[in-house]
């Protein structure tokens, strides 16, 4: 998902403010960030100003660049934030575990028995039975969680949690397919070979490790 040389250093800049979010939020320097990401959008502003594409352009590639300097550091940041809960080594483990089953589940249940697609526009491969499988994987895998490591979890509240995860994983991962078709990209890189880019790896986790965070701190006492 590149946008040529031509925009290299704008993207280097978006790509540095973005990891700037993760040491700020971890030694407690929330503040920083309004300066951080004001600074930021000031000076793209400038450097698209006075290094001017075309001009029909020039409202998509800043929307690509913006996009990706709040998408990825602020959904992701929730792991460190997470991880900096007492029970917050368990919350990870947890999403990270129903995650994995769903993405399982939801492969093989649909290679075996899926028929009706789910959203051909932007997954063709997916299908519906795929999705109610992988729904299936996330509330199993949770049982086996809340008997293991998180007790705090009732069975009702880790079945809610399991289906919220599930849909919100599978959404997470129909958004950056979305976002791959829109490039008419195959994978948004080729950092792991066979399995496409680090965003193919985490797409699901964005959607979930936010919502996982903001569970463990204000429904369980984190």
């Amino acid at each position: 998902m590149s946008l040529g040389d031509e925009h290299g250093l704008e993207q280097w800049l978006a790509a540095i403010s973005g990891a700037a979010v993760i040491p700020m939020l971890l030694y407690g320097n929330i503040a920083l960030l309004l300066p951080l990401y004001t600074a930021t959008m000031i000076l793209l502003a400038i450097l698209f100003l006075f290094r001017l594409p075309e001009l029909t352009v020039v409202h998509y590639r800043l929307g690509w660049i913006v996009l990706g300097l709040v998408y990825l550091p602020f959904l992701f940041s929730h792991l460190m934030l997470l991880r900096l809960l007492p029970e917050g080594r368990q919350w990870i483990f947890m999403t990270l575990i129903v995650i994995m089953s769903c993405d399982s589940f939801a492969y093989f249940v649909g290679r075996r028995f899926g028929q009706r697609k789910l959203y051909p526009a932007v997954s063709p491969n997916k299908t519906v039975e795929g999705g109610l499988g992988g729904l299936f994987g996330s509330v199993l895998a949770m049982m086996v969680v809340k008997f293991t490591f998180l007790p705090a979890l009732g069975v009702v509240d880790g079945v809610f949690i399991a289906l919220l995860l599930g849909v919100l994983g599978q959404l997470g991962d129909l958004f950056e397919s979305l976002l791959k078709r829109a490039c008419q990209v195959k994978d948004s890189g080729n950092i792991i070979p066979g399995h496409g880019g680090m965003l193919d790896r985490l797409d699901s986790l964005l959607f979930t490790f936010p919502v996982v965070y903001y569970l463990a701190r204000y429904c369980y006492g984190g």
